[in-house]
């Protein structure tokens, strides 16, 4: 299944009330200040879509970010906020692709079963001529039952197993932190990477603002050595854009995709786990 939608695509399911659309924009890391996206939300958005706040909807019990709730806490929230897992879920992101997958992976993960992510996001929408719209918008409650796919995401014990058995494992942070050439922009963490990993900058999957078509993703991965019929687990910093790397597997047509969930958050703070640098 494609997961990537056109606007007018979307655009003729609009007015169906089994058609979710959930805003799912992170700001960007590094800016200063932080850039309100739940204000842009508010100022401009497709009509009727809801704002899916990845922040908020992570595991804050642990000092970790962005981990995964438990089922219970997240079928109770995509619930009071009106999305059913059996309703069509169309994700989105107000620029570029950077933080929408994750929210796709997550709804994946969790047991949706029609998920997709409108491609090229809000621009597309409205350079497409689509109406927007302002304000909050409020739904109705819906029965959204979360049962986690095991098979979808690793831990850390899981992640060190695959590591041992020289499985594929794809890291989307930039070039000069896999290499160990660049901080991590978390304090205390080394830069660095995982014995045996590849490094594949999610960036590198996006041009003009938008995923890059199948086959230029195939080309990629195949310059890389990653082999699409093999399992293979992807990791970044704290489990956003290795989101990326997994729904570009997935246009790309790799069969057995997995995401290790505390990414380089959790590996590089183990003291026993091993970080290499590329010279």
């Amino acid at each position: 299944m494609n997961p990537l939608v056109t606007p007018t695509w979307l655009a003729s399911r609009l007015q169906n009330p089994n058609t979710i659309i959930l805003d799912a924009t992170l700001p960007p890391v590094g800016v200063t200040p932080p850039v309100d996206t739940h204000a842009r939300y508010l100022d401009k958005h497709i009509p009727g879509a809801l704002f899916f706040d990845i922040e908020e909807l992570s595991d804050h019990s642990t000092p970790l970010p962005h981990m995964l709730l438990t089922s219970e806490d997240f079928s109770r929230n995509m619930s009071s906020l009106g999305v059913g897992n059996d309703m069509t879920i169309v994700v989105y992101e107000q620029e570029s692709v950077f933080s929408a997958p994750r929210a796709w992976w997550t709804l994946l993960t969790f047991g949706a079963q029609h998920v997709y992510l409108l491609d090229g996001g809000l621009r597309a929408w409205t350079e497409a001529g689509l109406p927007t719209e302002s304000g909050p918008v409020h739904r109705v409650p819906a029965t959204f039952h979360a049962t986690l796919n095991q098979e979808a995401v690793k831990n850390l014990s899981q992640l060190k197993d695959k590591i041992a058995n020289h499985q594929q494992i794809v890291d989307a942070r930039s070039a000069a932190r896999f290499n160990g050439t660049a901080p991590e922009p978390r304090p205390g963490l080394s830069s660095g990477h995982m014995p045996g990993a590849t490094s594949v900058p999610f960036t590198d999957l996006v041009e003009d603002g938008r995923l890059k078509p199948a086959e230029k993703l195939r080309d990629l991965f195949l310059a890389k050595q990653i082999d699409l019929n093999q399992p293979i687990t992807t990791t970044c910093g704290s489990g956003v854009t290795a989101a990326v790397i997994a729904l570009g597997l997935e246009v790309a047509g790799a069969k057995n995709v997995s995401l290790y969930d505390g990414s380089w958050a959790e590996y590089a703070q183990h003291p026993e786990s091993i970080i290499e640098k590329s010279s």
